[in-house]
């Protein structure tokens, strides 16, 4: 059966172009023109996957990312003429799967859609991987804490303190310092913080790490009074035992 996509633009001409290159793959299309008519096809239950414009009149882009998600885990991927950071930023931790910035290449646009459908397939396991996994119990090379100095990272709980203290941390700051913390005194680049955090072989700008190091440097280190996060210029970050 072929997979279904909804564009919910409101430029005509973009929008035509991407549904007859969509059908040409062998999808079926459905498209909307504002973000009220998307919101509501996005929740009828009838797409496999959203290709969302930021900039929609009536409800724009985020808001109706931020609205679907209260019930829906339907992959999104977001259409943007904005070329700020922030914003990309605040798409992916509103929940996206992916953005792509205006103008982009057809080929590109495809390569992301099955980048998100490869995602979003089902993980297929066995019986006995599953009671492996169920019988696992924590050690060295499966931790469930991590820590730096008075910082705790667990992942069971899903939770960061610092001493007695929480630290509120979106999904991806979170994912960013564990993965951060796993890889003590090893330096990692952008492109595997972003593949690691986003996980998948993320085809983009990679300074939008540099924005969650920036929110975990806030959260953490300048609140604080530490120096957890070390920047190796031009290379990556790492955080390297005392």
């Amino acid at each position: 059966m072929a997979k279904r996509i909804l564009i919910v633009e409101d430029e005509e001409k973009i929008a035509r172009f991407v549904e007859l290159e969509l059908r040409h793959e062998g999808y079926e299309v459905g498209k909307a023109a504002n973000g009220r008519e998307g919101l509501e096809a996005c929740l009828s239950d009838k797409y496999d996957l959203v290709l969302l414009d930021i900039m929609l009149p009536e409800i724009n882009g985020l808001e109706v990312l931020r609205r679907l998600r209260k019930t829906s885990s339907l992959p999104v991927i977001l259409l943007t003429a904005r070329d700020e950071v922030m914003d990309k930023v605040a798409g992916l931790d509103g929940g996206a799967d992916d953005y792509i910035t205006k103008p982009f290449a057809i080929e590109e646009l495809l390569a992301r859609i099955r980048l998100v459908f490869k995602k979003a397939e089902p993980l297929k396991e066995t019986a006995r991987d599953a009671r492996d996994k169920a019988d696992m119990l924590p050690s060295e090379s499966n931790p469930d804490i991590y820590s730096f100095g008075e910082l705790q990272l667990n992942t069971k709980r899903y939770e960061v303190c610092f001493a007695d203290e929480k630290v509120e941390l979106t999904n991806r700051e979170f994912e960013l310092l564990r993965i951060l913390l796993e890889n003590k005194n090893i330096v990692l680049t952008r492109d595997v913080l972003m593949n690691k955090v986003c996980g998948y072989d993320f085809v983009g700008e990679t300074n939008v790490i540099d924005v969650y190091i920036r929110y975990l440097r806030t959260k953490i280190d300048e609140r604080f009074g530490i120096k957890m996060i070390q920047t190796v210029r031009g290379v990556g970050y790492v955080i390297r035992e005392e």
